[in-house]
C-alpha cells in the first residue's frame, strides 16, 4: 500500500536574531544612520509598494515578509554592502536578499518613480524659477543640469567604452534638479566615455525640450530680449535658447562675463550638491560592486526616487564622508563656443541685467 508523506517545506530558516530582536530597537539617529531614511518614511515606502511587492508562502519557500524586503533592499542601496554579509544580518539567503533588491527596484520604478520623478507643468515651472530668483537672483531658470560618474566593475563587453576620462570604469547619470535639488528628469545608462554633450543629445530631454516650446511657455522681457524658461549648464553643453552656459575661462574674460560666470555658477551648485546627498544617502552608487548593467540602472533610478521621497519629506541628511570623486574635475582647457544664435542673445541679455546691478 502507498504511503502519503504530508507535504514539507524545505526552506530552512537562519538566525534572524539581529534583525527581529536588535533593529526595532534602533534609536531614531540608528535607523537614520542604517537605513538612511526615517522609520516613518521607511513605513510610507513599505505601504507605497506592499501591493506590487507581496508575495505569498509556498510548499518550498517561506515569503519574506514586505516590511522586511524593503529594509533588506534600503540596506543595500543605502550601505552598499556585499550580498552574503545582508544575508547574515536578517537572516535570510543570498539569493532572498538579490531577489529583494530586483523586486524592490522594479517596485519603484514601476510605482513610484511616476509620482516623485515627474516632468513639470506650467505652474510648476512658475514656482521653480521663482524660486532660483529669490535664491540666486537668476530670472526664469527653472533647473541645473549635470552628469555623474557611477563607478562599475569592467563590463565583459566593450570594456573600453566604460573606461572614463577619470581612469576608471563608469556609467554616467545625468540629472536635472530644480532649486530644492530634487531630480525632474533623469537619463541613466550611457557608457563612461561618452561626453556629456552627447548624452544629453541622445536623451529624452533632448527631444522633449530643444523645439523651445515646452520651457518658452512663459516668457519674460529681460534687457530688451525675450527669455522663456531655461536649465543652467557647465561649459561643455552646447548653449541653446533653453540651456544657459557660463563663458569658457581662458584667462580674458570681462569684468561683466566674471560677474555672468559668477551668477549661474553660484545657482548650478544646486546640482553638485544634490549629487552629493545622492551618493552619501545611497552609498551603493559609490562602489564598484560587480552588478549586471540592467541592475545597476535600476538600482540608480530607485535611488534617485528615493533621494526625492527624502528631500520632499525633509528627513535629515549628515555626510559622513565625501565622496572620493567629487571634487574631480575634468582637465581645464578652452572650450569652443558653440550653440544657437538665439541662446547666445538670451546670454548677452542676462549679462547685461546681472551687470545693472539688480542684486
Amino acid at each position: 500500500m502507498a504511503r502519503w508523506r504530508s507535504h514539507v517545506v524545505w526552506a530552512h530558516p537562519s538566525s534572524r536574531y539581529w534583525c527581529d530582536t536588535i533593529v526595532p530597537d534602533f534609536t531614531s539617529h540608528q535607523v537614520m544612520q542604517n537605513l538612511r531614511v526615517s522609520r516613518e518614511l521607511s513605513e510610507y515606502i513599505s505601504s507605497r509598494v506592499r501591493h506590487v511587492l507581496g508575495r505569498r508562502n509556498t510548499n518550498y519557500h517561506l515569503c519574506v515578509p514586505n516590511q522586511k524586503q524593503v529594509a533588506i533592499a534600503i540596506w543595500k542601496l543605502a550601505t552598499g554592502g556585499e550580498y552574503r554579509t545582508i544575508s547574515h544580518l536578517f537572516g535570510v539567503g543570498v539569493s532572498t536578499v538579490f531577489n529583494c533588491v530586483q523586486d524592490f527596484c522594479n517596485t519603484v520604478i514601476k510605482v513610484l518613480l511616476p509620482a516623485h520623478i515627474t516632468c513639470p507643468d506650467a505652474e510648476r515651472l512658475a514656482e521653480m524659477a521663482a524660486l532660483f530668483q529669490s535664491h540666486w537672483r537668476v530670472p526664469q531658470c527653472v533647473g541645473a543640469i549635470d552628469g555623474s560618474h557611477i563607478p562599475i566593475i569592467a563590463p565583459e563587453e566593450y570594456p573600453r567604452d566604460y573606461y572614463n576620462w577619470k581612469g576608471w570604469h563608469s556609467v554616467v547619470l545625468q540629472a536635472v534638479v530644480d532649486g530644492r535639488g530634487l531630480c525632474w528628469d533623469v537619463c541613466f545608462g550611457f557608457p563612461g566615455s561618452v561626453h556629456d554633450t552627447r548624452v544629453l543629445k541622445q536623451s529624452h530631454l533632448w527631444e522633449v525640450l530643444s523645439d523651445g516650446e515646452f520651457l518658452g511657455q512663459s516668457k519674460l522681457t529681460i534687457s530688451g530680449c525675450e527669455v522663456g524658461h531655461y536649465l543652467i549648464g557647465d561649459p561643455a553643453y552646447p548653449m541653446q535658447n533653453w540651456l544657459m552656459k557660463p563663458f569658457s575661462d581662458t584667462g580674458r574674460l570681462t569684468p561683466e562675463q566674471h560677474t555672468y560666470n559668477y551668477r549661474l555658477s553660484s545657482a548650478r551648485l544646486v546640482v553638485e550638491m544634490a549629487f552629493r546627498r545622492l551618493k552619501g544617502w545611497w552609498r551603493c552608487l559609490l562602489k564598484r560592486n560587480d552588478y549586471k548593467l540592467e541592475l545597476c540602472k535600476k538600482m540608480a533610478l530607485t535611488c534617485c526616487v528615493l533621494h526625492n521621497i527624502c528631500e520632499e519629506h525633509g528627513d535629515n541628511f549628515t555626510e559622513e564622508h565625501q565622496d572620493r570623486h567629487a571634487n574631480i574635475q575634468p582637465p581645464l582647457q578652452a572650450l569652443p563656443e558653440h550653440g544657437s544664435q538665439k541662446g547666445a542673445d538670451i546670454r548677452a541679455a542676462l549679462m547685461a541685467y546681472f551687470n545693472r546691478g539688480n542684486e
